[in-house]
């Protein structure tokens, strides 16, 4: 019976098309990406909301409502989180785990996630500053630039892993 169903599972691993392998190789990215993003909002959750109280996720009414929006954002961060971790034991199972690929991906998450926080959030939408009653700029170059860095160093990183796999982009996706 073993037997049996030990080949049954090979025959199902040898049988996967390229386009399966593929479709899984992905998930390597974009469970990366999650993750990413849920952990950049985890920390900006905690240390610049809770721990520091620079800010809210929305500070533009009474201090409850930016309570309440801390614990909807951080709410978020965590299913990203979860979800990218989920994705990461499917893309194990299936033995297409691609840790390089899977890094670049949380870097890329991360930068893009922060950048958007400080332009969009921050300078657009003014939803919140990153501090209140100081001078702005060294804050914001410190946040800017370390969110360009995460992304350039996830670039470098999946391009690479892209390559060590034989994986680049099919059809700009």
């Amino acid at each position: 019976m073993e037997k049996k169903k030990s080949s049954q599972v090979s025959s199902l691993i040898n049988s996967r098309s390229n386009k399966d392998l593929s479709v899984h190789k992905k998930k390597n990215l974009w469970s990366g990406i999650l993750f990413g993003i849920g952990l950049v909002a985890f920390i900006d959750e905690t240390v610049f909301h809770q721990i520091l109280h620079w800010h809210h996720f929305y500070d533009k009414s009474t201090t409850a409502a930016g309570l309440v929006s801390d614990g909807i954002f951080h709410a978020f961060s965590w299913f990203f989180t979860v979800g990218g971790l989920f994705m990461v034991a499917d893309v194990r199972r299936r033995k297409v785990w691609q840790p390089m690929k899977w890094v670049a991906g949380g870097l890329l998450g991360a930068g893009g996630f922060q950048l958007y926080d400080g332009i969009i959030q921050h300078k657009l939408m003014r939803l919140h500053q990153i501090r209140y009653h100081v001078d702005i700029v060294p804050y914001d170059m410190v946040w800017h630039i370390t969110s360009v860095l995460m992304l350039i160093i996830g670039i470098i990183l999946f391009i690479r892993s892209s390559k060590k796999t034989g994986t680049v982009l099919e059809n700009g996706q």
